[in-house]
This record gives C-alpha cells, sequence and structure tokens, in this order.
C-alpha cells in the first residue's frame, strides 16, 4: 500500500478526512525522523521500536576490479517489530 491508499485506509477507518489521515501521517513521520536525527530510540510498545545502529568503518573491494578500497563509518537506522504486530501478521 502507497502513501495515498494508506491515507483513505485511515480516512475509512476513523472517520476523519483525507486531509486529516495525510497531515496525521506528515506529523508521525517527520516527528520520527527529528527524534532520530537527534539521537533518540523511539518505542512504541506492542507496535516497535526505531533506533540507530552504529556501523563501524571498515575495508571493502570492488568485486569488478577487485581493487581495496575504505568503507566510512556511518549511522543505520533500524527497525525491530513490536510482538502485537508480529503476532497480526502471523495469524
Amino acid at each position: 500500500m502507497h502513501k495515498q491508499g494508506f491515507i483513505d485506509h485511515i480516512a475509512n477507518q476513523h472517520g476523519c478526512t483525507k486531509k486529516e489521515a495525510e497531515k496525521t501521517i506528515d506529523t508521525f513521520t517527520s516527528s520520527v525522523i527529528d527524534a532520530m536525527e537527534q539521537g533518540n530510540e523511539i518505542s512504541l510498545v506492542g507496535f516497535g521500536n526505531f533506533g540507530i545502529n552504529k556501523i563501524a568503518a571498515r575495508r571493502g573491494h570492488n568485486p569488478r576490479t577487485g581493487l581495496a578500497l575504505d568503507i566510512p563509518a556511518y549511522n543505520k537506522p533500524r527497525f525491530k517489530v513490536g510482538k502485537k504486530l508480529k503476532d497480526v501478521c502471523n495469524k
């Protein structure tokens, strides 16, 4: 389901307008992005946890040429699914 389909789903399920549903989605996503940018983890019990994994710098190689290259350290966003969401997906 793409964003527009999700907006329609929220509007139908909760009896709100599509504009209100879109604003809710945009508010949630921008808030998660902002919180993670500040280095915070977000825990929504039953849904899941948003966090950051720190990936260390390492030495790699180009598979096409075989030349060695340095891969810099970076932060990787992660989402760990919560029990309630996992259970619903595995009925």
